[in-house]
C-alpha cells in the first residue's frame, strides 16, 4: 500500500523528494492525535487540582465547624492541659515521689490511667469523674501504682474505688486491688479538688 501512495505522490508532485513527502503525510495524523492527547492531559490535571482543592476546602470547613460547635474528639479524654480549671484555685496537686519513683514514669502512668485528666475528674455529670480526691501509692515489690479514688461526698476517708496500674505491662491491673497493695506503701501523688 505504501508503494501505491508513493507512486501517486510522485506523479502529482515530481519536485519533492519521496522521503520528504512520505514524512509529511505520515506526520500529519500524529500531530492531530498529539494535540488531542495534550488537551486531554491538561483537562485531567485541572480536574485533579480542582478536585483536591474542593476536598481540602470541605475537610477544613468540617474541622472548623466541629471545633466551633465544641464537639470533642475521642483523644480529648486524655488531654492533660486544661483551660477550664486552674491549679491552686480549683484543684491542688502534690508530688511526694522523691527517691521513690521517677516523676516521668509516674506522669506517664497517670496519663494512661486517666489520672491526669483534670477536666474529667472535675466533671460532676453522670459520665464525668466527679472526684474530690485521688491518692496514688507506689508498691515497689509489685511494680504497681494503686489509685484510691474519692468521689464528691465520700466519708471517713473511705475511697469510692481503688484501682491499680501495672507499671511492668503499662496497663490497668484488672485484678482486684487489695489494701495490702497500698497500706504501708509511699504516697507518691495526690490530687485534691479545692472548688466547692
Amino acid at each position: 500500500m505504501d508503494v501505491t501512495i508513493n507512486k501517486r505522490v510522485r506523479d502529482v508532485m515530481p519536485d519533492l523528494k519521496d522521503k520528504e513527502l512520505v514524512e509529511k503525510v505520515v506526520d500529519e495524523k500524529p500531530v492531530k492525535s498529539r494535540l488531542g492527547i495534550l488537551v486531554l492531559m491538561i483537562v485531567g490535571v485541572l480536574v485533579v487540582i480542582f478536585g483536591s482543592l474542593i476536598i481540602y476546602a470541605m475537610t477544613t470547613t468540617h474541622k472548623t465547624s466541629q471545633s466551633s460547635t465544641g464537639i470533642p474528639s475521642p483523644k480529648v479524654t486524655k488531654n492533660v492541659t486544661t483551660s477550664k480549671y486552674v491549679a491552686g484555685r480549683d484543684y491542688k496537686i502534690t508530688y511526694s515521689n522523691q527517691n521513690v519513683i521517677d516523676k516521668g514514669v509516674l506522669d506517664k502512668a497517670l496519663e494512661e490511667s486517666n489520672g491526669k485528666n483534670i477536666n474529667f475528674m472535675m466533671d460532676t455529670s453522670e459520665d464525668g469523674g466527679n472526684m474530690a480526691k485521688v491518692e496514688v501509692y507506689y508498691n515497689k515489690d509489685k511494680n504497681l501504682l494503686v489509685e484510691r479514688l474519692f468521689e464528691n461526698g465520700y466519708q471517713d476517708n473511705k475511697p469510692t474505688q481503688t484501682v491499680g496500674y501495672d507499671l511492668s505491662e503499662h496497663k490497668m491491673n484488672l485484678e482486684k486491688t487489695y489494701p495490702t497493695d497500698y497500706l504501708n506503701q509511699p504516697l507518691v501523688y495526690k490530687w485534691e479538688k479545692l472548688a466547692k
